[in-house]
């Protein structure tokens, strides 16, 4: 995104790549029609000389032939402002137009967006948004390594020129999205490390087969706990003629063996999405998704640690007294939720149009976050 800003983007700079606070620049904006073609402008004359980049970027043309690019426009149905005598006509229906940019500069020379728009009318007074959308394509060598080899990428580049505000600032930003490609074509990885791949696949499936065996086990103990209950149960009724209370009941539910289970699961299924990743079997990137899941299950299972720690008279006492606190350390911490939504809605609505930190309810509640720690 921080090269793709600094290819297309007319106005940035490196001042604006480090999320400082106070920032060191303000947004990046616009303020002129002549600037809002001249953005147009620049952007299109960067994808024209696409081969001057440094990064081993091509058009998605199958012949590295330039595409055209395409201009979206959101505004208003009816959007006209008459400030001389305090009136306007406004209809809030928004209305979408897309116009695709083809243009040879080789033949018709330099690109003028403003020239070439002349026949189409922005209305700024009604305009909510624009977006300007291209795509390149490349070969990531960074991931090549003793165990993958490089990965081949469509970014789907679009400049954003926001005005919902309507306050004479256009704000410019710029998003980049990462669609994986099968590698196809004249491609040669020389890979010596046969042995390390084996070994990876081979951790992957091991961590497989241990979870599903934890797995089958503790639902198996689940199970013939719950079989054994009934039994008690039914010995109750016959002998004493009465049944085991619910408190009773839930002894023969061990939460530590449902925790595993859930553990096991997460681990399985991350370490699936690993192995599938290795073997390029996903045309997308699902690291997001085999990292939530793997993380979750590690967590749980060092978690899982702390009932060991039961086997051990010191430790035993502290794991019974967050056993029997947890219920009245549950209710303190809701009550300490609401409190902190209470701060944390006040903040946002009170110091949020005079304060950065406080302009949305996540940051607000990031800031009252670092405050209490």
């Amino acid at each position: 995104r921080i090269t793709f800003s600094h290819l297309f983007l007319q106005g940035w700079d490196s001042t604006r790549e480090i999320n400082s606070y106070p920032p060191a620049a303000g947004p990046l904006a616009i303020y002129k029609i002549k600037e809002f073609y001249d953005t147009i402008d620049y952007a299109f004359d960067a994808y024209s000389k696409l081969n001057e980049a440094i990064g081993p970027y091509s058009y998605t043309d199958e012949n590295n032939h330039m595409t055209g690019m395409q201009l979206c426009v959101y505004q208003y149905k009816k959007g006209i402002i008459f400030g001389f005598n305090e009136s306007y006509i406004f209809d809030s229906e928004i209305e979408e137009k897309c116009y695709n940019i083809t243009h040879n500069i080789y033949t018709e020379g330099l690109f003028a967006s403003e020239t070439y728009f002349k026949d189409i009318e922005f209305k700024f007074s009604a305009l909510v948004h624009v977006n300007l959308k291209f795509s390149v394509k490349t070969v990531n060598l960074k991931a090549a390594g003793p165990i993958t080899s490089p990965d081949c990428y469509r970014f789907d580049i679009e400049i954003k020129f926001d005005n919902k505000d309507h306050d004479g600032q256009m704000l410019l930003s710029l998003d980049a999205e990462p669609v994986r490609l099968k590698c196809k074509g004249d491609t040669h990885y020389v890979r010596d490390n046969e042995l390390d791949l084996f070994l990876r696949s081979l951790l992957n499936f091991l961590v497989i087969l241990i979870c599903t065996l934890s797995f089958t086990l503790c639902s198996r103990a689940i199970w013939r706990a719950q079989q054994l209950k009934t039994i008690t149960n039914n010995f109750f009724k016959l002998t004493y003629h009465r049944e085991l209370s619910h408190n009773d009941k839930l002894e023969f539910l061990n939460m530590w063996y449902i925790m595993i289970i859930i553990n096991d699961i997460l681990i399985i299924v991350g370490s699936a999405i690993k192995e599938q990743i290795e073997r390029k079997t996903f045309t997308s990137n699902q690291w997001n998704v085999g990292s939530v899941f793997l993380g979750t299950g590690n967590m749980l299972v060092w978690f899982g640690v702390l009932r060991y720690l039961g086997f051990f008279k010191t430790y035993n006492v502290v794991i019974l007294t967050l056993k029997k606190a947890a219920p009245k350390v549950a209710r303190f911490l809701l009550c300490a939720l609401l409190i902190y939504a209470g701060f944390t809605f006040c903040g946002w609505l009170v110091l949020g149009p005079y304060h950065m930190k406080f302009r949305s309810l996540a940051t607000t509640s990031e800031c009252l976050f670092s405050l209490v720690n």
